[in-house]
C-alpha cells in the first residue's frame, strides 16, 4: 500500500467532503426564502392583503400561519420567467410582428389597388399583448435591484374575532420545499398602514442607486397600530391629536420582525423615534429601549394640540424589508416587577412598575408550577401589556434587608439560598454574610437582565 503524503491526503479529503456538500449547498440556495412581510400584522376580525418579498418563491402551494383562527390565500404570484418560459415568449412575440408586418403589407398593397388572396389583421387586443410581451422580456436577464427580496407574492389573510393576539409565524411551501418562517402579528387596535413601498414593479428592477424618497406624512387617531417600510433616506411622521395629562406610550417593532438582514451594513434595521409638539419642539427620543434593540417612548402630554410621531433608520438606509409595527396610545406597559420571582410552591404578591397599568400589585401562585420562567403581563379592553418574566425556582428565598450597605451591617443568609433584592437609589451597595466550610465550591449567580431588569 502506497501513503499519500499528508498535505494530499488532507487535500483528497478535502475535495470528496467539498463534492458532497455541493449538491446540498446547490438545493440549498434553491430553497424559497422569505425577506419580508408587509404589512405585518392585522387586527382580529378583518381581512386584508399582505405582500411577501423573498427568493426562489416560484409555485407557492400553501401558506402556514401558526396558532389558530388565521387563514391565508393566494391572490398573485410576481415572479421571475424561467428560461423556455422566455424561449416561448420570444417565439410568440416574431409570430406578432410577423402578423403586424403582414398586415401592414396587406394594407399597402390594397392602397395600391394589388389584389390580396388572403386579408391579414393585427387587433387591438395583438398591439396589447406585443407590448406585454415585450415588457416581460425587457425584465427577464435583469437582476433585482435586491435578488434576496426580488420576487413576490400577494396574499390575502383573514383573522378571526377570537384569534389569539400575539406573535405568530407564516411560511410558504412551493415544490422546492418550506420557506424560513417570519414574525406575523395579530393585534386589538385599528391599523393604518402605509401604501405597499413599491407600486410600479419596473422600480423593482433598477440596478442604479436610489435617491431619498419624499417624507411621509400621515394623519392617525389613537389608539392605533401602524405599519410601514423605510426607503433610503426615508422618515415617516404620523399626526395625531393628544389630550394634556395623557400618558403616551408608543412601541416600535423592527427588530424583533426581521431580526437580521443578511445583505444590510449593518445588518438590521435600527429604527430611531422621536415627538414632536405642533410647534416642531422635540419631546421625547429613542433609539433602543434598555438593551433591547427597538425603541419604546414614554411621553406625558403637556397640552392639548396636535403632536408627530417620527421614525426612520438611525443612519437613513432603507429599502423594501425594512418593516415597522408601531403601537401609540394610552398603552398598559411595565418597566419592572418585585419580586423577580418565587419558590415553587408558594404564592407570592408582585409589585408592578410601569405606565397606564390597570393594577400595581398581582398575585402569582406558584403552588401546582414546576421550576421555570412564566410570563406576567397585564390587560386593558383594548391591549395587552408587554411581557415581563417571572421565575420560580425549588431552591428557598428570601429579601434583602436594609440597612445592609457595608460588612459591619451585611445581612446574614443561610446557604444556598435565592435573595430578592433592590438596588435604590442610585450608588446602594447590598452586603450579605454567610458562613462556610474550607474545601466548599460556591457559585454566586445573577439573574437580572435575563429576566428585563436594567441592572448592569
Amino acid at each position: 500500500m502506497r501513503l499519500l503524503p499528508t498535505c494530499y491526503r488532507c487535500f483528497a479529503a478535502m475535495l470528496t467532503a467539498g463534492l458532497a456538500v455541493l449538491p446540498a449547498a446547490r438545493a440549498q440556495q434553491n430553497q424559497p426564502h422569505i425577506g419580508y412581510i408587509y404589512p405585518a400584522g392585522g387586527r382580529q376580525g378583518t381581512t386584508f392583503e399582505v405582500v411577501v418579498g423573498g427568493q426562489n418563491l416560484n409555485g407557492v402551494t400553501n401558506i402556514f400561519v401558526t396558532g389558530t383562527g388565521a387563514q391565508a390565500t393566494i391572490i398573485e404570484q410576481k415572479r421571475t420567467l424561467t428560461q423556455k418560459e422566455a424561449k416561448d415568449l420570444r417565439e410568440q412575440m416574431e409570430q406578432l410582428q410577423d402578423k403586424k408586418q403582414a398586415a401592414a403589407d396587406a394594407k399597402s398593397a390594397g392602397k395600391s389597388g394589388t389584389n390580396t388572396t388572403q386579408r391579414v389583421t393585427f387587433t387591438p387586443d395583438d398591439a396589447k399583448l406585443l407590448v406585454e410581451i415585450r415588457r416581460k422580456l425587457a425584465k427577464f436577464g435583469r437582476r433585482p435591484a435586491n435578488p434576496a427580496i426580488g420576487e413576490f407574492v400577494t396574499l390575502q389573510i383573514t383573522l378571526a374575532p377570537t384569534a389569539a393576539t400575539g406573535l405568530r409565524e407564516i411560511r410558504l411551501a412551493t415544490e422546492r420545499g418550506l420557506s424560513n418562517p417570519l414574525v406575523f402579528c395579530v393585534g386589538q387596535l385599528p391599523e393604518f398602514s402605509k401604501p405597499e413601498a413599491k407600486t410600479d414593479e419596473e422600480i423593482r428592477y433598477r440596478n442604479e442607486p436610489r435617491g431619498a424618497v419624499p417624507m411621509t406624512e400621515m394623519n392617525i387617531t389613537l389608539p392605533a397600530i401602524v405599519n410601514g417600510q423605510i426607503l433610503p433616506g426615508g422618515v415617516d411622521r404620523y399626526h395625531f391629536p393628544a389630550r394634556r395629562g395623557q400618558q403616551l406610550v408608543v412601541v416600535a417593532s423592527a427588530r424583533q420582525l426581521i431580526p437580521y438582514l443578511a445583505d444590510a451594513v449593518p445588518g438590521w434595521f435600527q429604527a430611531t423615534m422621536a415627538i414632536f409638539d405642533a410647534h416642531g419642539h422635540e419631546l421625547d427620543y429613542a433609539d433602543h429601549y434598555r438593551f433591547q434593540p427597538d425603541p419604546v417612548l414614554y411621553c406625558e402630554i403637556p397640552k392639548d394640540g396636535d403632536y408627530v410621531v417620527e421614525i426612520h433608520d438611525s443612519l437613513y438606509r432603507g429599502r423594501e424589508d425594512f418593516v415597522y409595527r408601531l403601537a401609540l396610545g394610552e398603552l398598559p406597559f411595565i418597566t419592572g416587577i418585585f419580586p423577580l420571582g418565587c419558590q415553587t410552591g408558594q404564592t407570592v404578591t408582585v409589585t408592578l412598575r410601569g405606565g397606564n397599568l390597570p393594577v400595581t400589585q398581582l398575585t402569582f401562585d406558584a403552588k401546582d408550577k414546576p421550576p421555570g420562567t412564566y410570563p406576567i403581563v397585564v390587560r386593558t379592553a383594548e391591549w395587552i401589556s408587554n411581557v415581563m418574566p417571572f421565575t420560580v425556582d425549588e431552591l428557598p428565598e428570601c429579601f434583602d434587608k436594609e440597612p445592609n450597605n457595608n460588612p459591619e451591617t451585611a445581612q446574614h443568609v443561610t446557604l444556598p439560598i435565592i435573595i430578592n433584592g433592590h438596588i435604590n437609589p442610585p450608588g446602594d451597595v447590598n452586603v450579605f454574610r454567610f458562613d462556610g466550610h474550607a474545601g466548599q465550591q460556591l457559585v454566586a449567580e445573577v439573574r437580572a437582565r435575563r429576566l428585563n431588569s436594567p441592572l448592569d
